[in-house]
């Protein structure tokens, strides 16, 4: 968070929410620790997987649960049969939104070399169309949170071989929307989350090694197929594991108050949005209210058990016919 949002948000909410109940914090990591070491009812908390763990242990002192969305580098793997010039318009958009600085970003793709060969004119195209020849004097494109972040992201501009774009400026914090091919597995911007306008291509030769290419890898908190053919998505969906899932688009699943938002593993831990959102911050409470009288009705519950009471109880509480019982 910028300190712009963070004094925007502890002079906003207090506006509109009961101080009574709520409060804003601003702090950074040692602060936050020590809040961290009282005790809450739940922790909802959304940042990097490092600062997940920290959360979680400071939680586990209390036996606190936790809602953790964290990240993680989300492919987006691009079939041989689908639209070239769609899946350049969404993927460029899903990317370079907010300057790719987004949790659910497709953060790299997964295609063969012939696709690659189609996909980087077309993304060229694309990238034109949204933010001019010169995506510095767009007013629709961003720029990098601060000095640190732009920084880390130059020295990922190091790995493979620039396609597309790669300017950069520190002054003014700006990254253009960048591509990446003949990037490997080992290089560093395949080793940690982006969060930037850089998406790095890897070639893969069909939709099992994109597949096991993703499965090597911590579960990612989106995952992205495109394809025409719909077994094929079948496939990437039914094979993988992700926080959440999206074919033939990108980022629009996070917009549905009708879809579970979260992660798994790496990636975060619970889930929320919409009624999920209230769910997550209720505890479902088991609840059995009976008055005092029939107790004749107990006594087969009650020692000492004789044989004849055994039967009596096993029978009534024995299944009768498929999807059916009788309980006490």
């Amino acid at each position: 968070m910028t300190k712009n949002i963070e004094k925007l948000m502890a002079e906003a909410l207090p506006s509109y929410l009961d101080r009574d109940c709520f409060a804003v914090v601003t702090a950074g990591v040692q602060e936050t620790s020590r809040l961290l070491e009282n005790k809450f009812d739940y922790i909802f908390f959304t940042g990097s997987p490092s600062m997940g763990r920290m959360v979680m242990a400071a939680a586990a002192q209390h036996l606190t649960p936790v809602m953790l969305e964290l990240g993680g580098k989300n492919p987006c793997y691009v079939s041989d049969t689908c639209d070239v010039r769609s899946v350049a318009r969404r993927v460029a958009w899903g990317r370079f939104f907010n300057a790719g600085q987004t949790c659910v970003a497709p953060d790299y793709v997964l295609c063969t070399l012939e696709m690659q060969r189609k996909l980087l004119p077309a993304l060229q195209k694309v990238i034109t169309e949204f933010y001019g020849s010169n995506p510095r004097e767009s007013s629709d494109f961003g720029r990098i949170v601060d000095e640190k972040e732009f920084q880390r992201l130059q020295m990922l501009l190091r790995s493979g071989r620039v396609a597309i774009g790669g300017q950069t400026d520190e002054k003014d914090l700006y990254i253009a929307p960048t591509v990446l091919v003949d990037v490997q597995p080992s290089d560093p911007i395949m080793q940690e989350i982006i969060l930037g306008p850089i998406l790095p291509i890897v070639i893969v030769a069909s939709v099992d090694e994109a597949i096991d290419f993703i499965n090597n890898r911590e579960r990612p908190l989106a995952l992205y197929v495109f394809s025409s053919d719909d077994k094929v998505v079948a496939q990437v969906l039914e094979r993988t594991s992700s926080g959440g899932f999206c074919s033939n688009d990108t980022l629009m699943h996070l917009i549905l108050t009708s879809l579970p938002f979260g992660g798994i593993g790496c990636s975060g831990l619970g889930k929320y949005h919409g009624k999920f959102t209230f769910d997550t911050f209720t505890h479902q409470r088991g609840c059995l209210h009976r008055n005092m009288g029939l107790e004749a009705l107990n006594a087969l519950r009650y020692p000492p058990y004789s044989q004849h009471r055994v039967g009596i109880v096993c029978a009534a509480s024995g299944v009768k016919h498929k999807g059916s019982c009788t309980l006490l």
